[in-house]
């Protein structure tokens, strides 16, 4: 039986292993690991290689403790402003639940451990394209997001890396598939973030931070950003065909999965229109869940006809 004692320390380490774990962004180092995991599966097929083999779990554990470690630095750096919005004001840093020592120190640890992990596992070139990552998205792209809208697209190029990561992490080196892998990851995000901009803007006027919708709060900017990316993701999606990543079968997947995009990112243009708010936001959170569909079945179609194959 728990002494009197003993129930606050359960329930002490309970809430520091949930801090940590809120700091970690699990959904967003999933989605990153999942990308990264497609990048190294295609370069391993490339290479002739099964891709089930024990490099596959290393470059995913250095990857992924990299991106802990830069999702908690942004966080340490954005704990006022994080503060300020009601969704993010209970995140640990926010609430000074961990203080900020602790929270850059564990955010450090994880980036320099997760990169000289990578660089004695996989190879120089995967540490340095991690390391970089980290950079671009936590000394460049999380200060900028208060100073010009021009951060999402600054923003897009960390966020765009981790299948080229995957990549070279299989392949040792950079090839036009990885950049084509690239591409499509900086391109999928302009339509993802517009959504979460336009959904969000009221938290992010309030924080001060310039997306889009912010900065230019009539809507037409961001309808105008998110339908362009939205119409050049359907010949970028279609690149890897061309290059001899995936076949035709992927190649069709990917022309219905761009036009669903499209169309829902057509319906996005509807925010111009003077909308109740309820449904200006149900507009933008339709197109959001179909972002997040989108990007895994369109990775899944690759990798299921990579190289023509059929369910390799």
């Amino acid at each position: 039986m728990a002494t009197a004692a003993s129930i606050p320390a359960t329930h002490a380490r309970t809430s520091v292993l949930t801090d940590y774990a809120e700091l970690f962004k699990p959904r967003v180092t999933l989605m990153v690991l999942i990308t990264a995991a497609a990048g190294f599966y295609l370069g391993c097929l490339r290479s002739g290689i099964s891709p089930l083999n024990p490099q596959f779990i290393q470059a995913m554990i250095g990857i992924g403790m990299v991106t802990a470690g830069s999702s908690t630095l942004n966080q340490v750096i954005e704990r006022r402003t994080d503060a300020l919005m009601p969704r993010t004001r209970q995140r640990p840093m926010a609430a000074r639940r961990i203080s900020f020592g602790h929270g850059l120190a564990i955010g450090l640890l994880c980036i320099a451990l997760g990169s000289a992990y990578l660089a004695v596992t996989t190879n120089l070139i995967t540490s340095m394209l991690t390391m970089l990552t980290a950079i671009g998205y936590v000394a460049i792209y999380t200060p900028l997001k208060r100073i010009s809208m021009a951060a999402t697209f600054v923003g897009a190029f960390p966020g765009a890396l981790p299948p080229l990561i995957g990549w070279t992490a299989s392949r040792g080196f950079i090839e036009w598939q990885a950049v084509a892998l690239f591409a499509i990851l900086f391109v999928w995000q302009f339509p993802h973030f517009e959504a979460i901009g336009w959904l969000y803007r009221d938290d992010y006027a309030r924080a001060g931070i310039r997306v889009t919708a912010v900065a230019k709060p009539g809507g037409r900017a961001t309808a105008a950003q998110a339908l362009f990316y939205a119409v050049l993701m359907i010949p970028v999606s279609l690149w890897p065909v061309w290059l001899g990543t995936s076949g035709r079968i992927y190649g069709v997947v990917a022309v219905v999965l761009g036009i669903a995009y499209l169309y829902y990112t057509l319906r996005f243009t509807r925010i111009t229109r003077d909308l109740p708010a309820a449904e200006s936001r149900k507009i933008a959170r339709d197109l959001l869940r179909v972002s997040v569909i989108y990007l895994p079945l369109l990775l899944a179609a690759m990798m299921l006809n990579a190289q023509g194959r059929i369910f390799y």
